[in-house]
């Protein structure tokens, strides 16, 4: 459906360089932001999942665990941690 939007001039120019950057046209571009501005909260974005499947190295896991007994460490409370 067509429609008017009245976007400053130097909003729209950085909308034209982000959908060149991008290899899109600025039509999808101001779609798809509209699209994520006003999807569901609740929907994980593709970014997440993206993250969420890749493998953790070893490095990241033992920096991870790391902090982790840095945190427990620092706690006052007796209680024992949940594990997840």
């Amino acid at each position: 459906m067509a429609t008017t939007v009245h976007i400053p001039k130097k909003l729209l120019e950085q909308v034209d360089a982000r959908a060149k950057s991008l290899g899109v046209s600025r039509n999808r571009l101001v779609v798809e932001a509209l699209r994520d501005k006003v999807g569901s909260r609740d929907a994980w974005s593709p970014e997440l999942i993206a993250m969420l499947e890749t493998p953790v190295d070893a490095k990241l896991r033992q920096a991870a665990e790391e902090m982790e007994a840095a945190i427990r460490a620092g706690r006052r409370s007796r209680k024992r941690a949940i594990e997840l």
